[in-house]
This record gives structure tokens, C-alpha cells and sequence, in this order.
């Protein structure tokens, strides 16, 4: 079955092709489907294009049918198209003609863009929630470690003076930079497109503004070649926001495979997170971050997958839009399991002390010889070329006290105000609203 079914038969392989992976993904939109055809129902009801009866055994068949998604065995059927033609053959087979009657006043078009934004809307709460752990744990393991010192690296190349929470804590922050593109994607996708139809609206009185309010968005896609370019753009804002989180993860998995080779020794992971080799007895392998590194490797070029597959479209949809899913789904599933491995491994991370008592680490401190000359008077160009020639000629010694006292060094990490930065960028999402609107919609409480 296909909502967009004409007379004539299509070719099989054409079919096929053209249908490609939707049944398999559409599983994920069953659920939001459902939700987003009661909050249609009731508004056709409400402008009076459905009688109350009418409404009534509708909505009464698509709690049936949330119910067995909710059970595990709503199934999209051999030969039908996508969960919205499972969704109205159902119907129509347990209802008679008022299952028809679905469809009335919507397109196929704003009926997956509403699907895909609630979905999205979801996914975007959860990998939020995620990584705002990850950076609240990040901050923990930072506050913990503060006074541990090691070094710092430009060029990979030994620098200044670093603490173990001085690095914690900058991959924390960086996440909450992260939540600045969640933000920005929830902005885009809390917009409900129901009621633009095709892309050029309808000629049946639909109150829109009702729909927007039963399922929680912020606002309404107004316009509705406006709602159906959403299409790709939604995904495109998806794909920066998994790119940049990514890129995060990527970089923290990628110090801690470094620091935890024997040559460095700055970290130890438990053996028990690490895998071992067929012919080495000694190996233990950082497999996990290993793996880490390359998913969010993948993820980063996820913008470009996306921008590429909809580029030089004209406005209106494509077909070109469905091998969206294809990419995103994917991407979606590694930034779980990132995120995921992330918050199991790094609890376990050991690190080590009495790092830089080793004399190998004494230049380390040519900085703090430096800023402690012109301290005392001396320019900075003297006290940089005096203390050059001290490392040239073997005779530098570290100073004895360190002083970082500015706000994000490591003698002041300021770990209290980059909490309140997270805790105010995860206000700004309004998660519970939404969330509110939807259990009173899926629990069927009055509109």
C-alpha cells in the first residue's frame, strides 16, 4: 500500500528501489507517527471536517496501534511503503471507511517532516542530557585532580606547566560550547510544519496554531514552503551539532590514548577496559577509545554528507531527502554510544602523581622563570633572551612556587562559574515543557 498509490502498477524494481530502506527506519517514527495523527484528528474534529464520533473511533484506533508499538509488534507489512500507509491501512482495516478519513487535510510531505522533528526533538533532549553529564562529570573528576600537575603541550611538543584539572576541565567547558548547536538545532526543529501539506498549504479550514499547542512546539513553521525547505535543513543542523560534539569526544579520546602509552604513563586504564594481543602478553590495547576516536572521525563529516545530498535542489520536495535517514540514523546511534562509552570509561581513568618530578619536565617551568624576572623589574625581552640562555647553556633551574592566579588557570580553574554556564545553557532548552505535552497527548487528557 502507498498513500500516493494511482492506477497504474509501478514496476517492481523501480518500487523497490524507490521505497529502499524507509521500512526498516520508519520503525524509529512509528511512535511519533501515531502521536502526531491523534493531535491531527483532534484538530480536524475541532474545525469540524471530522464529527466527534468520527474522531472518537479514530483516535480510539491509533491508541490501539500506540499500543502495540509500545509492545514491540507493530510491524510495517511486505509491501507497504512507510509507517504512515501501515498506519492508515490499519485503520482502515479495523474501522472501515472512517479510517480513510485520516489523511484528510495533510500531504505525506508535512506528515514526515512533523514525524522527523518530533523524532528529532527527542533525540536532541537525549544526546543533550548525554553530554551535559559528561561535562558535569568532567568537572567532578577536574575538581577532584586539581592539584595534580602535568604537562602541557603545543606543536605535541612539551610547553607549560598543566594540572590534570586544567584539562578536565577544558574538555568540560567545550562541551557546553557543544550544547550551543543542540540549542541552535532544537530552535530549527521546534517549529511545527503540520498543515503546510505539500509545501503550498490546504484548502480546508485547519487550525494549525491548535496542533502547535497540542504537541508542545514553540511555534509554528508559518509559511509553508517555508516548513517543507526545513526538510534537509533540520537534518543539517542535526549533523553540526553531532559533528561538533564529536569533535569533543574526539579529542579527549585521542589524549587519552596518548597519555596511556607507557612512554607518557600520565593515565592507566583498568584492565579490564582494555583488550589484550594474540602474541604480546604485555599489551593493553586502549580498543575503546581507539574505537571512539574513529566513529566521532565519522561523525565529523556528517555536515558534508548531508549538505551534498541536498544541494542544487530547487525549493519543494525531492526525493533526494529520504537517503537522509540513511546517514543520520547511523550517526545518531555512534553519538549514543560515544557518549555512552565516554561516561563509563572515564570514572574508572587512573591518574598519576609526581609527574613533574622527573627532571626530564624542568623546562616546563621556563615560563614561570621568565614571569617571575619581570615581577621583580626586569623587561620581558631580557628576561625571555636571560632565561633562553640558561636552557642553551645547560643551567636552568625550575622555579620553586608556581603562581596562576587568573581566572581558568590551573591556580584557578573556576569550576564553580563554568557550572552555572552549563546549568544556564540547559535552561534555555525548555525539554520539560515539551515533554509535558506530550504525555498529556500520548495519555489522552482533553486538547
Amino acid at each position: 500500500m502507498k498513500l500516493w498509490k494511482k492506477e497504474d502498477a509501478l514496476d517492481r524494481r523501480i518500487e523497490a528501489f524507490t521505497t529502499g530502506r524507509d521500512p526498516e527506519l520508519d520503525l524509529d517514527l512509528a511512535r511519533y507517527d501515531v502521536l502526531g495523527s491523534i493531535a491531527h484528528v483532534r484538530m480536524l474534529a475541532h474545525v469540524g471536517l471530522l464529527t466527534a464520533e468520527e474522531a472518537g473511533r479514530l483516535e480510539e484506533g491509533l491508541r490501539q496501534i500506540l499500543a502495540e508499538i509500545a509492545a514491540g509488534t507493530f510491524r510495517i507489512e511486505e509491501g507497504v511503503e512507510d509507517v504512515h500507509s501501515q498506519v492508515e491501512l490499519l485503520l482502515t482495516q479495523r474501522l472501515g471507511q472512517v479510517g480513510k478519513k485520516l489523511h484528510t487535510g495533510r500531504s505525506r510531505n508535512d506528515q514526515v517532516l512533523l514525524d522527523l522533528r518530533l523524532f528529532f526533538r527527542d533525540q536532541i533532549h537525549a544526546l543533550s542530557e548525554k553530554a551535559a553529564a559528561l561535562s558535569r562529570l568532567l568537572l567532578e573528576l577536574a575538581d577532584r585532580h586539581r592539584e595534580v600537575l602535568m604537562p602541557g603541550y603545543t606543536h605535541t611538543q612539551v610547553a607549560m606547566v598543566s594540572s590534570f584539572g586544567l584539562w578536565l576541565a577544558a574538555f568540560g567547558e567545550s562541551l557546553i560550547d557543544d550544547l550551543h548547536h543542540w540549542h541552535a538545532a532544537w530552535r530549527i526543529v521546534n517549529q511545527n510544519p503540520l498543515g503546510s501539506a505539500a509545501g503550498y498549504g490546504s484548502s480546508f479550514p485547519l487550525d494549525r496554531r491548535y496542533t502547535t499547542r497540542l504537541l508542545g512546539f514553540d511555534d509554528l513553521a508559518w509559511n509553508a514552503m517555508h516548513a517543507q525547505m526545513g526538510r534537509g535543513k533540520s537534518e543539517l543542523a542535526m549533523a553540526f551539532a553531532l559533528s561538533a560534539t564529536a569533535a569533543t569526544c574526539n579529542k579527549l579520546a585521542s589524549d587519552i590514548i596518548l597519555f596511556s602509552n607507557a612512554h607518557f604513563g600520565f593515565v592507566r586504564l583498568p584492565e579490564a577496559f582494555t583488550t589484550g594481543s594474540s602474541i604480546m602478553p604485555h599489551k593493553k590495547n586502549p580498543d575503546v577509545l581507539e574505537l571512539v576516536r574513529a566513529h566521532t572521525n565519522r561523525l565529523q563529516s556528517l555536515p558534508a554528507q548531508v549538505s551534498m545530498l541536498t544541494t542544487n535542489l530547487i525549493s519543494g520536495y525531492h526525493r533526494d531527502f529520504q537517503l537522509l535517514k540513511e546517514v543520520l540514523w547511523p550517526a545518531l546511534e555512534s553519538m549514543h554510544q560515544v557518549l555512552d562509552m565516554l561516561l563509563h570509561v572515564l570514572p574508572q581513568m587512573e591518574v598519576s602523581e609526581g609527574l613533574l618530578d622527573d627532571a626530564r619536565y624542568d623546562l616546563l617551568f621556563t615560563v614561570e622563570a621568565v614571569n617571575a624576572r619581570v615581577q621583580q623589574g626586569m623587561p620581558f625581552r631580557d628576561a625571555y633572551h636571560e632565561v633562553a640562555r640558561q636552557v642553551q647553556q645547560g643551567t636552568f633551574r625550575r622555579p620553586e612556587r608556581l603562581a596562576h592566579t587568573h581566572e581558568g588557570s590551573i591556580g584557578n580553574l573556576c569550576l564553580d562559574a563554568i557550572a552555572r554556564k552549563l546549568d544556564a545553557r540547559w535552561s534555555q532548552f525548555g525539554f520539560e515543557r515539551v515533554q509535558e505535552a506530550m504525555e498529556r497527548l500520548e495519555k489522552g487528557d482533553a486538547g
